[in-house]
């Protein structure tokens, strides 16, 4: 499956959110995300742009699957299907 090219980072928050992730604050034009999981405290930063450029996508996207320890493809399919 491929990523989608089309994503604009209010519908990744949205998404994310799922998964406990919450702003935690907001600089510029990068977003902060925080969660615990498994008691561990992870964050993640995210661009406000519209469209997020494919490759900050996949490099989030590859973070994201490792914290939460599951495939990407995997992590696609839940995050935008």
């Amino acid at each position: 499956m491929k990523i989608p090219r089309n994503i604009n980072y209010k519908k990744l928050i949205k998404s994310l959110d799922k998964y406990g992730f919450k702003i935690t604050r907001r600089t510029g034009s990068h977003i902060r995300l925080t969660a615990e999981i498994e008691g561990k405290v992870y964050h993640l930063t995210i661009p406000a742009h519209n469209p997020i450029k494919i490759g900050t996508l996949n490099s989030i996207l590859d973070e994201l699957s490792k914290i939460l320890k599951i495939q990407k493809i995997e992590l696609i399919k839940i995050l935008f299907n």
